[in-house]
């Protein structure tokens, strides 16, 4: 984890982002939080493209000294991880988990896939929170992170609209880490459950590795001013704390856009995951599910 990103990815060493480590890369901490440039539409379907904008560009703090959630373009981090240490892309990666535990989830999901894709739409309270950001914006000033959703207009600010954004073929068809996977809650369930317990016969990861990954990395205030609570990270995982509960110390997980939740926990030994196509800013209903999980196993 302490190893340079830029030993496997000599391009990322640009404008002083040589020391930047990977562990530092997982855990928001990079310095590239949201792009400089203005991202097109080409680009954000184009992995090689988007990574090389990652690559190349000036950091936004110093970093390793701080962090903000790189909520699109850690997905190009961990993907450069992937492809240049295990020799695999991204979207094949991803494919194989799924598929040792079942199957139903997809990086790049495939055109020919017979399942309909779920229409996604923006509820209430979303809707209420990207207009009132819009309204309180400074337009003197860059909103970096507004720029850490749409990649400067690449996406809408509320990922998705009646027939764009995440809604659309072209950008599910797209291999986009950072948020672009399609899964059931059965597949993601299932994937998570087997970085702690063999789950369909596959163990992904095994104890000894998870406490390396589960670590924490990153905590407290962000760079960017958020309200708090503020999450806790570790490498590519986030941790249980007051920003969002799971089931205790020993979880490790992700929240998403909308309300989505997934995450495992060590010391039950199990996967939980939830998928909602009303997506809602302030959304207590896996949070509730959540707990109830907790009452059984706890």
């Amino acid at each position: 984890m302490d190893r340079p990103l830029a030993d496997i990815w000599p391009d990322f060493a640009a404008h002083g982002k040589d020391r930047v480590s990977v562990g530092d890369a997982l855990a928001h901490r990079a310095g590239v939080s949201a792009p400089r440039v203005d991202v097109t539409r080409a680009q954000l379907l184009d992995f090689a493209a988007m990574a090389q904008i990652v690559a190349d560009q000036e950091p936004l703090w110093r970093p390793g000294e701080g962090w903000a959630y790189h909520a699109l373009t850690h997905g190009w981090l961990s993907g450069e991880i992937v492809r240049r240490a295990g020799g695999v892309a991204p979207g094949d990666a991803f494919a194989a988990m799924a598929e040792a535990v079942g199957g139903g989830a997809w990086l790049g999901m495939p055109a020919e896939v017979t399942a309909p894709a779920a229409h996604l739409r923006v509820g209430p309270t979303l809707d209420a929170l990207v207009a009132r950001q819009a309204a309180e914006r400074d337009p003197a000033t860059t909103d970096w992170l507004d720029r850490a959703m749409t990649l400067g207009g690449a996406l809408p600010a509320t990922l998705v609209t009646a027939d764009d954004g995440f809604n659309a073929d072209d950008v599910r068809e797209a291999v986009i880490p950072g948020a672009g996977a399609v899964a059931t809650a059965r597949a993601l369930a299932a994937m998570w459950s087997a970085t702690v317990a063999e789950t369909d016969g596959v163990r992904l990861l095994q104890d000894d590795t998870l406490e390396v990954v589960t670590r924490e990395r990153t905590a407290g205030a962000p760079v960017f001013a958020a309200p708090a609570p503020w999450p806790r990270w570790a490498a590519g995982f986030q941790l249980d704390s007051e920003a969002r509960r799971y089931l205790g110390p020993s979880s490790f997980g992700h929240d998403g856009a909308g309300g989505q939740v997934a995450f495992a926990d060590l010391d039950s030994r199990v996967g939980f995951a939830f998928v909602t196509n009303w997506m809602e800013a302030d959304d207590p209903r896996a949070t509730r599910i959540v707990d109830a999980l907790r009452s059984v196993v706890g």
